[in-house]
């Protein structure tokens, strides 16, 4: 069970960001803390407790209030001291399991999700977002903390600064108050107790201590914000690589919705464009496909994901496609009978889509998560529009004709494979 409260550290001075509060610094337009505290609120903590310094409570309290947390905020009247004591401060505020996190650490959406169902100090075993010469790192004995520091030679992962602990854990607290007067680190509290180890590898998560540090932060999130699955192989081998980078660009500046309209908008005109030049208009087209990954890649990192804005994004991506055919045979064809071929191929195109949404609409789930088969099938909107591409590349009524005869039988094909799988999968008793 997930801990219903949640302990952050926060009273550092910030001396290597000039003086700002890390907790309140901006990666991908949102607070580190806002993230850190609404992906926990998500998951089903309810109640934070907030430790800080006298200079920054202000700021804290002020963003506390903005975003309506219920959280508590504790005075560190001694921020020098290590941030052990910044843990016990906060003795008779929990109670049973909490969340003990660092207010200077960024987190994935799916590291939070393994690690609060963890136990003990949740480590990595395969970190791949820090800087292992300055990370704290842990040696492990029968799962529990043995050796913990920056400066171990031999180790077994890395501290990511997040741990689920009880109570007891102030019993440890309290015995280094009385042994260093209070100036004692995180890291000798989790070597004394022994506490458990749970290995949360490979995920994104990073600590920013640098301004520096923000520009490999803002990469995390963009590249662990790539939705995985439903993707086909261009995307996956090509599209993803290109918009990613895009996205590390635009993360700051400009939201999901923006980037929604201006995807659509050349989109559109990549279908005005083959009333002009069909190899300007293919690339164009392939470039819309590009970035039409990039809003949804915005939204995540961003945390402004909405049903709203993908099912926005769905229907604009319909009338692109629709467009691009429609405007492409009325340009190129005039025989009747390749008005019909043109005409199954615009079908099956939005019928490809469509199949995959009535299925979510049917059965509240993902198509491509439920129906492993569906992944594998060639004809997804990112092979379609790349294959477009090609096909315009050369100039010629034979071209756009094999074009149309390929995307008809692709697509159709496809739909009725899709068909059969789904069927095949909820024919099956309690499969869906």
């Amino acid at each position: 069970m997930v801990p219903e409260r949640a302990v952050i550290l926060a009273a550092g001075l910030g001396t290597r960001m000039g003086g700002k509060p890390k907790g309140l610094v901006r990666v991908a337009r949102r607070e580190i803390l806002y993230r850190t505290m609404a992906l926990l609120q998500e998951k089903g903590v309810k109640k934070f407790v907030v430790v800080t310094n006298g200079k920054y409570a202000p700021l804290y309290r002020e963003f506390i209030e903005r975003y309506g947390f219920d959280a508590e905020l504790i005075i560190n009247p001694e921020p020098g001291m290590g941030n052990g004591h910044s843990l016990h401060l906060a003795r008779g505020k929990v109670s049973g399991k909490f969340v003990l996190v660092m207010s200077d650490h960024v987190y994935s959406r799916d590291f939070i999700e393994r690690a609060v169902n963890g136990e003990g100090l949740i480590a990595d075993r395969e970190p791949r977002w820090v800087d292992t010469e300055e990370a704290t790192k842990v040696q492990v004995k029968d799962g529990k903390v043995w050796k913990i520091g920056k400066g171990l030679k031999e180790w077994d992962a890395v501290d990511t600064g997040f741990f689920i602990l009880d109570g007891r854990i102030f019993e440890v607290t309290e015995a280094l108050e009385k042994e260093k007067n209070g100036d004692y680190s995180l890291s000798e509290v989790m070597e004394r107790a022994k506490v458990p180890v749970t290995f949360v590898d490979g995920l994104g998560w990073t600590d920013v201590d640098t301004p520096e540090e923000i520009n490999r932060a803002r990469r995390m999130l963009v590249r662990t914000a790539v939705k995985g699955t439903g993707d086909g192989f261009i995307s996956r081998h090509l599209n993803r690589r290109i918009s990613t980078r895009v996205s590390e660009l635009l993360v700051e500046k400009v939201t999901p919705n923006q980037m929604t309209v201006l995807t659509f908008l050349l989109g559109i005109l990549s279908a005005l464009a083959t009333l002009v030049s069909l190899p300007l208009a293919g690339i164009l087209y392939q470039l819309s496909s590009i970035l039409d990954g990039v809003d949804g890649e915005l939204a995540r990192a961003q945390l402004r994901s909405s049903k709203l804005g993908g099912y926005v994004d769905s229907i604009l991506d319909r009338y692109v496609d629709g467009s691009f055919l429609a405007v492409l045979a009325y340009a190129i064809l005039n025989e009747p009978i390749w008005y019909l071929v043109a005409l199954l191929a615009l079908l099956g195109s939005v019928m490809v889509s469509y199949s995959t949404e009535r299925f979510r609409g049917a059965f509240c789930r993902d198509a491509y998560k439920e129906v492993p088969a569906l992944r594998k099938l060639p004809g997804k909107r990112d092979e379609r529009v790349f294959l477009t591409m090609l096909f315009l590349l050369y100039p010629a009524t034979l071209s756009v004709k094999a074009l149309f005869l390929t995307l008809a039988v692709l697509t159709n094909f496809r739909v009725a494979l899709a068909i059969y799988f789904v069927v095949k999968k909820v024919s099956r008793p309690k499969t869906i």
